[in-house]
C-alpha cells in the first residue's frame, strides 16, 4: 500500500514555480531590475528636500506678501499744520509807579526799614525809612568844621592885623629918622670929620632903606593874609556842604507812596531785595506800585524752540494759581539775545513780552506764575506727514509710497517741524499713501 505524499502533485494542475515565472505578465515584472534598499533610501531623501524647499519658498513668499500687507501707512492730505511752543513766566503790570531812593540825598543812605514786598499801601505810607545816624554825625561834625574853620579866621585876622600894625610903625619910625637924617646934614668938612661925614650918610641909607623893608614887608604879610583868609573860607565852605548834605538825608530818611497801590520790591540779578542794612545811591530803584487794571505777561522760551518766534505771534497764558483761568493775547517783543534765565546755568533762554487782551485785577497780581503757549507758526493746506515716516538714507530725506502694491522711494524736501509732524514742501502730492517705517529694513531681515 501506498502512503500519499504532501508535496502536490505534477498532475493536479498546479503552476510550478518555472510554469508561474514563465507568462507573459510574469515576464515583464521579471524583466524590470529593482532598486537595492540602498539606493530607495536615497532617493527618498532626495525628493524629501525637493519637497521642503519649495514648501519654504511659498512660505517665505506668503510670510513677504504679509509682512509688506502689514506695514502701517499713511494718507497724504492737505490740512492746517500749526506749531506750538510753551513757555513759563509771570505777570506784570503794563504801566508802574517807580519807587526809588531820593534824588536829592547827595550821600549813601542805608536801609533803616523796608515795607514787605506785595504790602498793600495807600498815598502817604512809608515805604522806606532810611538810618539817620550817618547824617546826625555828618551834620555835626560838619559844624565842628565850621566852627574850627571861623576860629582859625578870627585868629589869622588878628594876627595879620598886629603885624601889619607893627610894620606901620616900623615904617613911620623909619621915615621919622630919615626926614631927620635929611633935616641934618652933615656935609660941611670943616665942621664934622671924615668919620661923621660918613655915619651920616649910612643913617640915612638905613633909615631908607629900612623904610622900603617895612613897606614892602607889610605887602607880602598882606598878601599872605589873604592866602590865607582863601584857605580859611575853602575848609568853612567844605564844612557847609557837609552841614547841607547831612541836612538834606535828614530830610530824605523817608520814601512815601505817591498813590494807592501794591508795593512790588524790585529783585537785583542774584534775586535778591533790598533789605535792612542795605547801602542805596540817591535814585536807586526800590521796587515800583503798578497799576492793576493792565497786566502783562513777560515768559522765557527755550533757545531751542524760540525759531520762527516774533512780534504779533498768538499767545494763550495760564494762571498756575487758577488752572481753568486762561487769558489771550499776542507777542509784543522778543529779546535779540539768547540769556541764561539763572546764573551760573548754561541754558540760554529768549524773554518775551506777551500783551493781553485782557485782565482781571482779582486774579492778576504781580508776580504770579503764568504758563504760555506761543504759536510759533500756522500754514493752510500743508502736507504735514508724522515724523516716522521720512527716512534719511545716504544724506537724502526719503518717503516710502505705494504703487500696485508695492513701496516706491520719492525723494523729499522738507519744511517747517515740530515734534511729531514734518511738512514736506516737494516730493508728494495729495492721495498719496506713504509708509510709516522703511519697508526695505523688513526685507532684510527676511531669511
Amino acid at each position: 500500500m501506498r502512503r500519499p505524499s504532501s508535496a502536490p502533485s505534477l498532475r493536479s494542475g498546479a503552476p510550478s514555480p518555472r510554469t508561474r515565472g514563465e507568462g507573459s505578465r510574469g515576464a515583464r515584472v521579471a524583466s524590470a531590475p529593482r532598486p537595492a534598499c540602498g539606493e530607495r533610501v536615497v532617493l527618498s531623501e532626495a525628493k524629501g528636500r525637493v519637497r521642503g524647499a519649495l514648501a519654504a519658498l511659498i512660505a517665505a513668499a506668503l510670510l513677504a506678501c504679509a509682512r509688506r500687507d502689514d506695514i502701517a501707512t499713511f494718507r497724504v492730505r492737505p490740512i492746517e499744520f500749526t506749531r506750538h511752543v510753551t513757555a513759563e513766566g509771570t505777570l506784570k503790570a503794563v504801566k508802574a509807579t517807580p519807587v526809588g531812593a531820593p534824588h536829592n540825598a547827595t550821600a549813601p543812605l542805608k536801609v533803616g526799614w523796608i515795607a514787605d514786598d506785595g504790602t498793600l499801601l495807600r498815598k502817604g505810607d512809608v515805604i522806606v525809612r532810611f538810618d539817620a545816624t550817618d547824617f546826625e554825625n555828618l551834620l555835626l561834625t560838619g559844624r565842628e568844621d565850621r566852627t574850627t574853620a571861623n576860629n582859625k579866621l578870627t585868629k589869622a585876622d588878628a594876627e595879620a592885623k598886629s603885624t601889619r600894625t607893627n610894620l606901620r610903625r616900623d615904617a613911620r619910625q623909619a621915615q621919622s629918622e630919615l626926614e631927620a637924617a635929611k633935616r641934618f646934614k652933615f656935609d660941611d668938612a670943616e665942621v664934622f670929620s671924615r668919620y661923621a661925614r660918613i655915619e651920616a650918610e649910612v643913617d640915612q641909607d638905613l633909615a631908607a632903606n629900612r623904610k622900603l623893608h617895612a613897606e614892602e614887608v607889610l605887602e607880602v604879610r598882606n598878601n599872605l593874609a589873604g592866602v590865607e583868609r582863601d584857605l580859611l573860607a575853602i575848609e568853612d565852605r567844605k564844612a557847609g556842604l557837609k552841614i547841607k548834605e547831612a541836612e538834606d538825608g535828614l530830610q530824605a530818611l523817608q520814601v512815601v507812596a505817591p498813590h494807592d497801590g501794591i508795593l512790588v520790591l524790585q529783585r537785583n540779578w542774584r534775586g535778591d531785595m533790598v533789605r535792612v542794612g542795605d547801602t542805596m545811591w540817591r535814585g536807586q530803584p526800590i521796587g515800583e506800585i503798578p497799576e492793576l487794571q493792565s497786566m502783562k505777561a513777560e515768559v522765557f522760551v527755550l533757545e531751542a524752540d524760540a525759531a520762527g518766534l516774533a512780534p504779533g505771534e498768538k499767545a494763550t497764558v495760564t494762571l498756575e494759581s487758577h488752572p481753568g483761568a486762561t487769558f489771550a493775547g499776542k507777542v509784543k517783543t522778543v529779546d535779540k539775545v539768547a540769556r541764561p534765565r539763572i546764573p551760573r546755568q548754561p541754558v540760554q533762554y529768549f524773554g518775551v513780552t506777551v500783551d493781553l487782551d485782557r485782565s482781571e485785577p482779582k486774579l492778576m497780581k504781580p508776580g504770579t506764575r503764568v504758563r504760555a503757549v506761543l504759536e510759533v507758526e500756522s500754514q493752510m493746506n500743508a502736507f504735514a506727514i508724522p515724523r516716522q515716516a521720512l527716512i534719511e538714507k545716504e544724506g537724502k530725506k526719503l518717503v516710502y509710497r505705494k504703487r500696485d502694491g508695492k513701496f516706491e522711494p520719492a525723494v523729499v524736501t522738507i519744511g517747517s517741524s515740530s515734534a511729531g509732524r514734518v511738512v514736506v514742501t516737494r516730493g508728494i502730492i495729495a492721495g498719496d499713501e506713504i509708509a510709516l517705517e522703511d519697508p526695505t529694513k523688513s526685507d532684510e531681515r527676511e531669511p
